[in-house]
């Protein structure tokens, strides 16, 4: 008995298949109306513009000019580097300042019969800072987890 060979998978081989030919009544109908603008439709297509756009080639430069650039990149990063350290270092000063300050007040007694620590807590309580009965303004709204949906009403009058 002859053994006949049997394909593997039952679809047609790529070469059998025929191949649908595209037609026009195959597709759907496309609209000649462009969907509304909205107000914010310029402002929206030029961040898209340049927040997505591709990143720029680098520089050519010959080897010369490429020194002299790299030089005086080195020089101003070292000179921002500097800058930074210092406004760091006068910032800790000023922290460290009224760290101790506080510290001091801490550990002074009162006046009268007033116990240790009772000018710190004075000072601490900023009375009067936000106005008579105020609050901060942190808390002049309810914490939430979205923003308002209108964030300032101007024509709001007393």
């Amino acid at each position: 008995m002859p053994t006949a060979t049997r394909p593997f998978s039952t679809t047609p081989s790529p070469s059998a298949r025929k191949l649908p030919t595209p037609s026009s009544a195959s597709k759907p109908a496309r609209r000649n109306r462009a969907a509304p603008k909205s107000e914010n439709f310029n402002r929206i297509r030029t961040l898209r513009r340049n927040m997505f756009s591709p990143a720029p080639p680098p520089l050519r430069m010959a080897r010369q000019r490429y020194l002299r650039h790299w030089t005086i990149h080195r020089a101003w990063m070292l000179f921002r580097r500097k800058q930074h350290e210092a406004i760091d270092k006068e910032r800790s000063r000023m922290h460290a300042g009224m760290f101790n300050a506080c510290e001091e007040l801490r550990r002074t007694v009162g006046p009268g019969n007033r116990g240790e620590g009772y000018l710190y807590r004075v000072a601490m309580e900023k009375k009067g800072v936000y106005g008579l009965e105020g609050v901060p303004i942190e808390y002049a709204r309810f914490q939430t987890d979205t923003p308002a949906k209108e964030a300032w009403n101007h024509d709001w009058k007393r």
